[in-house]
């Protein structure tokens, strides 16, 4: 049995002080008592550690390198759509496990416990399967093994180019599977993470609406019965326009009235909606997967957070592209778009809570839901996920309990997690990864070998 005791810890009934945890043998939290006498590993402030729900791991090592404007004088994710696509074509699965471990890495150094990698990186350029079919999904197991995180993998359907099901471009070849192959695939990718701890998990996730066929899309929960579904939807208007072209409806209409959207789907951005698709998607009890940063990064638009969120709708935040994986970013992120779009101040606080400890309580509850995870709250029975942030910082100092959040959030940045446990793998010691040196050679390797990718 492992302990963590802290300052202040914040229970599912607020906050406590004291607080001790204890951490039975499987990573589930065996004990919580508040009043306790320090014992154990001690810390300043703990909280429950959230899931990232949204990554394209081979992404991060893009970053950086399309900071610049090509011809096109409307260029936008679609021209940088095309960037990844070369940048993609020289990946190896060796550079896919380096690129991986170290973006788990930085997760947890952020403050995630659990990455829900949406995995659609699959066969050899040129489009060949690998003589393992999930020979890419084994790397990001094997990635996660490396990097302790808690890993959903949810492998990624994608099989035409458009809505009218055209063929797919030389860039999205490596993706391409039918529906049979892919259901081998998903097989597959079970497997290899079969070996990982107890805490990992799967899913499935269909691209998107351009990416799979209508009668696909309209069974897809009978196809896959149990698990999350994650999909991109309403991410661009040039997406939403296509789909209202063919379909005769606009993205988010069309799925709410063909896919049966419910709890076990997390819908990834949603930044193209009318107020009244964020209401009805919000009372479908679907998850809204954000992504601020990398949002705000291709210029995908602002998602409409206010209204969904008072319309009861659950929101998880995930880093996407990984040009920035930093959680107290995301948030901030996400609650600045909502004042510069509608002129106000703290405008995803409410009446009873504080903008930091609304919107890190929603996103606690969103990435558990999301990827079915017994975590997001420090309580009997619940993985012991859990982030430890440091109070003697000057950003904190004086500050408690929902102003230390919105200090974290809105002052400081991830350099005050001081530890991270996920599923209770002290992973982030004082800071810092604990294999942090051999992850980061191994990704520098990587980026010798694709310094002239772009």
């Amino acid at each position: 049995m492992k302990t963590v005791w802290a300052k202040t810890a914040l229970l599912p009934n607020g906050w406590a002080s004291n607080v001790r945890i204890d951490i039975d043998p499987n990573g589930r939290i065996g004990g919580v008592q508040s009043n306790a006498n320090m014992v154990g590993t001690t810390t300043d402030m703990l909280l429950p550690a959230p899931v990232n729900v949204h990554s394209h791991a081979f992404q991060r090592a893009m970053a950086g390198l399309t900071e610049r404007r090509g011809p096109n004088p409307s260029d936008s994710f679609w021209t940088w759509r095309q960037l990844m696509f070369q940048f993609l074509d020289r990946l190896t699965p060796e550079h896919i496990e380096a690129i991986t471990a170290l973006v788990q890495m930085e997760m947890l150094e952020a403050g995630y416990a659990t990455n829900a990698e949406f995995h659609y990186l699959h066969h050899q350029p040129g489009g060949l399967p690998y003589d393992d079919i999930a020979e890419t999904s084994a790397r990001v197991a094997a990635a996660a093994s490396r990097s302790g995180i808690g890993l959903c993998m949810l492998p990624v359907h994608y099989e035409f180019g458009g809505c009218d099901e055209r063929t797919l471009t030389a860039g999205q070849v490596r993706f391409r599977n039918n529906l049979d192959r892919f259901q081998m695939l998903h097989d597959g990718a079970i497997a290899a993470i079969s070996s990982l701890p107890e805490d990992t998990s799967y899913g499935v996730a269909p691209h998107s609406l351009r990416a799979v066929g209508i009668e696909t899309l309209r069974s897809y929960s009978t196809h896959f019965p149990s698990g999350p579904i994650h999909m991109h939807l309403a991410e661009q208007v040039p997406e939403v326009d296509e789909v209202k072209a063919h379909w005769g409806v606009r993205p988010v209409e069309w799925a709410l009235d063909n896919m049966g959207l419910d709890a076990r789907w997390c819908l990834i951005h949603c930044t193209q909606m009318t107020p009244d698709e964020t209401v009805r998607l919000a009372k479908s009890g679907a998850i809204a997967g954000l992504c601020p940063i990398t949002e705000s990064s291709l210029g995908d638009g602002i998602f409409d957070g206010v209204r969904w969120m008072d319309a009861g709708g659950t929101i998880a935040v995930g880093s996407d592209s990984n040009i920035r994986i930093a959680l107290s970013e995301e948030l901030r992120t996400l609650d600045y778009s909502q004042r510069l779009r509608d002129g106000t101040r703290a405008a995803l606080a409410s009446t009873a809570m504080s903008t930091g400890r609304r919107t890190f309580e929603e996103v606690l509850q969103g990435g558990a839901q999301a990827t079915q995870r017994k975590t997001g709250r420090l309580e009997v029975g619940y993985w012991a996920d859990m982030l430890a942030l440091d109070t003697d910082n000057e950003n904190m100092w004086g500050r408690s309990h929902d102003t230390a959040l919105d200090a974290w959030i809105f002052v400081g940045d991830d350099h005050l997690v001081q530890d991270v446990w996920s599923a209770g793998r002290h992973m982030v010691v004082g800071g810092e990864h604990i294999a942090r040196r051999e992850i980061i050679a191994a990704y520098k390797r990587t980026i010798d070998d694709l310094k002239d990718a772009l």
